[in-house]
């Protein structure tokens, strides 16, 4: 994990592009849409934790390299920082599936308005690097999961819902809620 330039005890911001858009878990100064170029959202974690168990696996998001991703983006308070950091720390990085990134994003879909944020992109070399799965693959990972947040199918389902709201079509993944819905 990259530790944070000691220099930086301002304000900063976070970029969420699954259940941080829907359940963030800190406070914020402010919720904007957000567009990070250069990684995707894809359902390419194997959850042992948060939506499955290492013999039970479920499937999470993380920030794949390649494409852009739609999302929001928090920015947080100087007086929140550090809270904010070991918070998501705690949540994202429970067994260290992803990298701790600060990349540059775009607000509100405007060419002139970025800022640096704070990203959980996924470490590909890590062991619950799922890559590229199959539709009926990720149905059965969905299907089964359930960990300590709860059900596999449930944090998909919320994802779409919350991307629906943005007005964001992400085609893979609202395939797949359809076809949880109907489980």
């Amino acid at each position: 994990m990259t530790p944070l330039p000691s220099e930086e005890t301002g304000e900063f911001w976070v970029f969420g592009y699954g259940s941080l858009m829907w359940r963030p878990g800190f406070d914020a100064l402010e919720r904007r849409q957000a567009r990070l170029v250069g990684a995707h959202r894809a359902l390419c974690v194997y959850s042992f934790v948060h939506r499955g168990t290492p013999e039970k696996p479920g499937l999470v998001l993380g920030l794949d390299r390649g494409g852009n991703c739609r999302g929001i983006a928090y920015r947080v308070a100087a007086s929140k920082r550090e809270e904010t950091i070991a918070y998501l720390r705690a949540r994202e990085q429970v067994t260290m599936v992803y990298r701790e990134a600060w990349r540059r994003i775009w607000l509100d879909d405007d060419p002139q308005t970025n800022v640096r944020a704070l990203c959980y992109v996924v470490d590909r070399g890590h062991e619950q690097y799922a890559g590229q799965l199959t539709l009926a693959e990720q149905l059965h990972y969905c299907r089964q999961g359930h960990g300590r947040s709860g059900a596999n199918r449930d944090y998909v389902i919320a994802t779409v819902a919350e991307l629906e709201s943005l007005g964001v079509r992400d085609r893979d993944l609202h395939l797949l809620a359809q076809q949880l819905k109907g489980a």
